[in-house]
């Protein structure tokens, strides 16, 4: 494991900064993969029979190239050390043997065919599996990871996990806004660019259905009254809220956020839509919890 290493020990983890995987790092995943092949890990999932009675006897290499071939089109099997995919596709390969990974044990032995029977622990195999994975992932400051259960998704700075943790006890009387508020951090979370364009998308909605919380006769009203009950009225606080809460929604209908006219620009660069999410989850949370919509 990487915190066992003497670095590590003296100078602490490495930041966890990076999205992309270079081939230093898919040599390292490579490996852990190429592991679970040549140990029949992967024939938890397919199986290959021995050809005297129901019992395994390895892993069938011919039905899990074919099945990874019809679940990650474009990647050329056997896969290449020297070739490595976008870190998006390095991803779905990982998740792919995850889900087809166990820890193998000799049940029985066949002398006529001379091969061992076997049988697998799926838990220990996955645990396993993903350990070393992110054992490389961790080593190289690398903001992704595998979940227990051998999905994907990306590690946040420490400050956006508590803050995380705050909207998640958010109740604002208001279930839709709490379902909106809920997408966007799960959508947030994967390493899809697309999801995390729909994460911002989902937080803008959140924005402004939380304008309409407060009694008011409209809609302009609300949203006065919400920041009212956020700073004092008249204050150089109040003032700036206004003005951020008024950026935000320009922000909203310049960008490809909320509507999809040809005049809009679509977020494109992943710390581009970081900034975007994490500018308006600030002013949320900001809001959300001076109006005691969420724990403090």
């Amino acid at each position: 494991m990487g915190d066992q290493y003497f670095t590590d020990r003296e100078e602490g983890p490495r930041p966890r900064t990076i999205e992309t995987i270079d081939d230093r790092v898919w040599g390292g995943l490579f490996s852990v993969i190429t592991g679970s092949l040549s140990s029949e890990a992967v024939g938890w999932r397919f199986p290959e029979r021995c050809p005297d009675g129901g019992a395994a006897a390895g892993c069938d290499e011919s039905a899990l190239r074919l099945r990874f071939c019809a679940d990650m089109p474009g990647v050329e099997w056997p896969l290449s050390a020297s070739e490595t995919p976008l870190a998006p596709t390095v991803l779905d390969i990982l998740e792919f043997f995850a889900a087809s990974v166990g820890e193998p044990h000799e049940v029985g032995f066949h002398s006529y065919f001379r091969h061992a029977h076997l049988a697998w622990d799926r838990d220990r195999g996955l645990e396993k599996f993903v350990a070393d994975v992110n054992a490389v992932l961790a080593r190289n400051g690398i903001a992704l990871e595998l979940n227990t259960d051998g999905t994907a998704r990306r590690i946040l700075p420490p400050p956006v996990v508590h803050a995380f943790s705050w909207m998640k006890s958010s109740n604002n009387g208001d279930s839709e806004t709490d379902a909106l508020l809920g997408a966007a951090m799960r959508l947030f979370l994967s390493p899809k660019l697309a999801d995390r364009r729909d994460a911002v998308e989902k937080l803008w909605d959140a924005f402004e259905r939380i304008k309409t919380l407060e009694p008011g006769a409209d809609k302009r009203a609300s949203a006065a009254a919400l920041l009212d009950r956020v700073a004092i009225p008249g204050s150089a606080f109040r003032e700036n809220l206004e003005v951020e809460s008024t950026a935000l929604t320009k922000m909203g209908n310049t960008f490809r956020i909320r509507h999809s006219e040809i005049n809009q620009e679509l977020l494109r660069e992943a710390a581009d839509i970081d900034y975007v999410f994490l500018r308006m989850f600030a002013y949320l949370t900001l809001v959300l919890r001076a109006t005691n919509r969420i724990s403090k």
